[in-house]
């Protein structure tokens, strides 16, 4: 890739552009990827800083608006950004993700340019390369509605993102080498909150955030960490939940809310206690022999004395917390009358009356091959291959690489007989598909699937049978990008897979996916038709056997 930025004069020619075609306004960013110094625990580390910060740049767009992001790698290593509940419309080629993309080379820019088509809500970016996860490069997407689209709730006073998650102190390069040598990362140090941590009675503690008597804010948190499930709460001030991933929930009021690994949610909380300081809680959720938390500190404006040290009771553990944990999952509900990103209502999409064409019953285990450790979904553990598998299929060279359907679309195998291989399923083209995850395993799993958002229609204790279907949710069922599955338990997700593409279903528990625990879905429209899906991109690097050979014939309307 050629070094080149996004001049004053390049800008206003992509706008004229926009402004003849009728296209979608555009929001335009440049970015620096270094490294830097950052002390999440107070232990300094070498991280990964965005235009010299963490958490990185806000993206803060409206629905359909046209995102550029041009990124600079000013690291020693290949750098790839996903941008985790875009869907990425038609463009997979934007995904950032190892079977999509080439990575950035050191000291060379690729500029990212996708559209947040017909989406609202609150997702985060980070990088997918290497184990990068664990060194910051995060950052908050924050789509909002159209100005002509009613929200239903008022507009807040502010809006404040919120990066939550564990953290390790001995440096992704440390951890990376013992997950490349066949052993575990442990389990984390402590929890962060934007990049930082405090404990109850600091005195150097700084506001996290001002706010003002009377007023309403909008938090948007986000489970950013590499494996611990956590709880957020405030101090004296209960949370209204409105939005969940990408879709606006019925407005219930929680005193906690439980946050699974690369989840995101938003919630309204009033400034209607006694003018001074409270805290902001995150703790740890199913570490077993281990409670880790941060507090954070919400200041009133010429508020008067410090947070008291009384702070609200977190929810239960172990078997008991794991039913709270579930009824909460239970009570989260889609609402049904107000508008998406486009004037309809949510609940005009009646998923609950589509037949199911596919099932795909997907078991995650933990397990040896020669001596180290590997992660599997159905006997399967994923691994890369120098050309990023969608090139492979655009220029027609799959066969070098992998083979389509490796893994069954139902767990037959021994948990104990795993297959190193690149993991790529056949999905076929705008099928109503039903997803089961087992997890037979006594750690919580989060599952994340990028290119669509599924209805996340049940979660149960035990193992799925086709019976459980009764109990599934197919009226209000929050639609989302992310499922959480409890020690011993199944969920169920329901989506159409009517996005062209190759697609990454992914263990967000960032060890777990380096070490195998992922697949991507081949989405391949018959027609070849632009209506689908859209062409390589002019800027796309090539790598691998496809560099140098001959471009297949484009896509054509």
């Amino acid at each position: 890739m050629e070094r080149t930025s996004l001049t004053v004069a390049a800008l206003l020619v992509c706008l004229s552009v926009a402004v003849v075609k009728g296209e979608d306004p555009y929001v335009f960013f440049e970015w620096n990827v270094t490294y830097g110094t950052i002390s999440p625990l107070g232990v300094p580390l070498q991280g990964i800083l965005i235009n010299g910060q963490l958490p990185g740049p806000r993206i803060n767009c409206t629905s359909n608006n046209n995102i550029v992001v041009n990124v600079f790698n000013h690291l020693d290593e290949p750098l790839l950004l996903t941008w985790n509940g875009v869907q990425q419309r038609k463009n997979s080629w934007q995904d950032g993700t190892p079977g999509t993309m080439c990575p950035i080379m050191p000291g060379t820019n690729f500029t990212y340019r996708f559209q947040v088509k017909d989406q609202i809500g609150s997702f985060f970016y980070f990088p997918t390369t290497d184990l990068h996860r664990a060194a910051g490069g995060f950052g908050g997407i924050n789509v909002h509605s159209r100005a002509l689209i009613p929200v239903p709730f008022d507009n807040p006073a502010d809006e404040y993102n919120v990066f939550v998650g564990d953290w390790y102190n001995k440096g992704y390069k440390s951890l990376k080498k013992n997950l490349d040598g066949g052993r575990t990362i442990g389990r984390p140090d402590g929890i962060h909150i934007n990049g930082k941590s405090s404990k109850v009675g600091d005195k150097v503690a700084e506001s996290l955030f001002t706010i003002e008597a009377g007023k309403t804010y909008r938090y948007r948190f986000c489970n950013v960490g590499m494996r611990t499930s956590v709880n957020v709460r405030f101090q004296g001030h209960p949370m209204k939940l409105v939005e969940m991933e990408g879709s606006h929930t019925m407005q219930n009021i929680y005193e906690s809310l439980d946050l699974h690994v690369g989840q995101c949610f938003s919630v309204l909380v009033t400034a209607d206690q006694e003018p001074k300081d409270y805290y902001m809680i995150v703790s740890s959720r199913f570490l077993k022999q281990a409670h880790l938390s941060s507090v954070a500190i919400i200041r009133y404006a010429n508020g008067k004395g410090p947070a008291s040290s009384d702070l609200p009771t977190p929810p239960p553990e172990n078997t008991e917390g794991i039913a709270w944990s579930i009824n909460q999952f239970r009570s989260f509900r889609w609402n049904l009358t107000a508008s998406a990103a486009r004037p309809n209502p949510q609940g005009s999409y009646h998923y609950g009356q589509i037949n199911i064409t596919r099932t795909f019953k997907i078991v995650n285990s933990r397990s040896e091959v020669d001596g180290k450790l590997r992660f599997a979904l159905n006997g399967i553990s994923h691994t890369d291959a120098d050309t990023p598998f969608k090139l492979a299929e655009y220029f027609g060279a799959t066969e070098k690489f992998f083979k389509y359907d490796l893994m069954a679309d139902e767990f037959q195998t021994d948990l104990n007989k795993v297959i190193v291989a690149p993991n790529i399923k056949n999905g076929t083209f705008r099928n109503f598909v039903e997803i089961i995850f087992e997890n037979r395993e006594k750690t919580i799993q989060t599952y994340h699937l990028d290119g669509y958002s599924f209805f996340a229609v049940a979660i149960e204790p035990g193992m799925w049978s086709p019976e459980k279907r009764k109990n599934y949710n197919l009226v209000d069922a929050i639609n989302r990008h992310s499922i959480q599955v409890y020690p011993n338990s199944w969920a169920a997700v329901m989506t159409t897979l009517d996005n062209a593409g190759l697609w990454n279903l992914r263990s967000e528990m960032w060890e777990r996916f380096y070490l195998g625990q992922q697949l991507y879905f081949s989405v391949l429209s018959p027609a070849r038709s632009l209506r689908d899906e859209y062409n390589l991109p002019d800027n796309h690097p090539l790598c691998g056997v496809v560099k140098g050979m001959p471009m297949p014939s484009p896509y054509k309307a």
